[in-house]
């Protein structure tokens, strides 16, 4: 594209994101193409960046913090965690643990919501 300015790419280098510029929108270094699978799959994790999320794991434990990284094992990063001894769809319910920075592996993930930007719907997608 002709004219077009330099866009920002998440990058995932030894396992961790990094941004970096790119003066061509056709993909990027590694060959992959803007509607291929990956390019999608990677836009869309791109647009949960800084969203808050809500994990439940295999031990019982729910942790909310802000999305800020993922890598190619399923190990995802929050910020600003928050630990919920007891499953429960509210928040209010059991005195949560303040974590700040934490790792999440894969393996011990059931499952992640992300919470909706608008108030009208539901809170958890």
């Amino acid at each position: 594209m002709a004219g077009a300015g330099p866009t920002m790419l998440l990058r995932e280098e030894n396992g961790c994101c990094s941004r970096r510029q790119s003066s061509s929108s056709a993909g990027d270094s590694d060959g992959e193409q803007e509607d291929s699978p990956a390019a999608r799959a990677r836009q869309q994790l791109e647009a949960l960046l800084n969203k808050t999320m809500r994990i439940r794991m295999t031990d019982g434990r729910t942790l909310v913090g802000c999305f800020l990284c993922t890598d190619r094992d399923c190990n995802v990063i929050l910020g600003s965690a928050q630990e919920f001894l007891k499953p429960s769809d509210s928040f209010s319910a059991g005195e949560p643990r303040v974590l700040g920075l934490a790792m999440v592996p894969g393996h011990h993930i059931v499952s992640i919501e992300v919470q909706r930007e608008s108030l009208a719907g539901a809170p958890y997608l």
